[in-house]
Formats: C-alpha cells, structure tokens, sequence
C-alpha cells in the first residue's frame, strides 16, 4: 500500500531533480550527464573478495548520483527507477558486450524482508525491471529473474568494514527451488544499487555457482562465468 501511495504521489506533486533539486525535472541535463555521460566501467574494491565477479558500474557514487540513488532507495522516490535502470542497462551491455543471441538474466541481490517491508518497495528489482525494460527497446531480450533469496538472518551492513561484510554475508543466499533451471541460459548477470565491498556481489555469485554449475573466470570448467553490473559504485573504486 506504501508503495502505490508513493506512485500516485509521484504523478499529481510538483517534481524536483533527484540529483540536484532544480524544480520541475525528474533528473535535470547537469545531472544526466553525471550519470549516464561516461562509458560504464569495470570497479574493483581494495581488497577485492575473492569470488567477486567481475563487475561494471555506470558512475561513481558521488554528488548527484549519490542523491538519486538515496532519493529511490530511501525516501522513495520511485519514478527514479527509470533513470538508474538506464544506467544499469549501460553498465550490462558494457559488462556483457552483447551483440545479439539470447538476451541476459538479470538476477537482483535480495534486500532483507525487514528493510524491504520498511521502505515499502525493493529498490533493486525495481531498477532490474526498469533496465531490462531499456535493453528490450534497444532490441536485447532482457529479462529479470530474482532467483536469490536470503536464507538466514543477516546483520544490517552500515557501518560493518570489508571482512566484516564479508563474514556477515557468507553461506546467507540460496536460489530458490526451480531456480536453476532459470540460470541455465548463456548469460547471467548479477545486479546490485551500490557496489561498495563486493561482498553482496561475492555471495550472490557463489549462491549462482552453486546451484547452477557456471564458473568463476579461469576456472576452465562449467557454463560461462556469471558477471555483475550496477548503476552505481563507490568513487574510491571507480577506476582501480
């Protein structure tokens, strides 16, 4: 119910900038720019986890990016999902460099039900859907399969450094039964807000690997490796 109010809301209130506030835009020229004005790149955290997949981000999180993503996430502002899911379907063609055949699986990290419930909606497979919405008008059959779920409590991450992240999420994600049927097409591409520590990344390939039989890249054995994109990632990591 949260979440609908939040839709009608969105269409009859006067709109501002998510990135910058300007009035009466959605995302101002300045602040697309920002976001989708460089070629998505591929980010690597310092220490990088092993396992991590390898990952591309469409801008760093920083000014105005940080902002829209903080507006859709937490203040939920939701027709925002469009423009991210623009910007990660930047990042998927980059990390996936398709150039026709089947389209890619984009599988959303699960958020806990706890802050999905609190925010009223699930930030990252709203922008999952909104990108592969952009990737099939751009005549790539996306589709967007959430597969992952949690399958244990975990800690709320804030404020947890990069070991502590990644202690706090090992063995906590599963595909659901059936899922892995899903994970048998050639592409398979794990999807996240914000990459920070890549411990979410890490732990969402492992559950993927797991259940389906694909490989990390240089393994020499399995289907093809799963890969990651995000719309976002931090500006620390931005081109390590």
């Amino acid at each position: 119910m949260r979440g609908w109010w939040r839709e009608i809301a969105g269409l009859v209130l006067p709109v501002a900038c998510g990135g910058c506030g300007r009035p009466r835009s959605e995302l101002c020229e300045d602040c697309r720019a920002v976001l989708y004005g460089a070629t998505p790149q591929r980010v690597r955290p310092s220490p990088e986890p092993a396992g991590l997949p390898v990952v591309h981000a469409a801008a760093a999180y920083e000014d105005a990016v940080r902002a829209v993503l903080l507006a859709h996430k937490e203040r939920g502002a939701l027709p925002l999902s469009r423009v991210l899911g623009r910007a990660l379907a930047g990042a998927v063609r980059t990390g996936t460099g398709q150039a026709g055949g089947p389209g890619p699986l984009l599988v959303p990290v699960p958020s806990a039900r706890r802050a999905v419930a609190a925010r009223g909606h699930d930030p990252t497979l709203r922008i999952a859907l909104a990108a592969a919405g952009e990737l099939r008008r751009g005549g790539i059959p996306a589709r967007v399969v959430p597969v992952l779920r949690q399958r244990r409590p975990v800690t709320d991450q804030s404020g947890l450094g990069a070991w502590q992240r990644q202690a706090n999420l090992a063995g906590a994600l599963e595909v659901v039964s059936g899922g892995e049927r899903l994970l048998a097409a050639e592409r398979v591409v794990l999807v996240d807000d914000l990459m920070t520590t890549g411990a979410s990344l890490t732990e969402a390939a492992r559950a993927v690997e797991a259940a389906s039989g694909r490989r990390r890249p240089g393994s020499g054995t399995g289907q093809a490796a799963v890969v990651a994109a995000s719309p976002t990632a931090f500006a620390i990591n931005r081109n390590c």
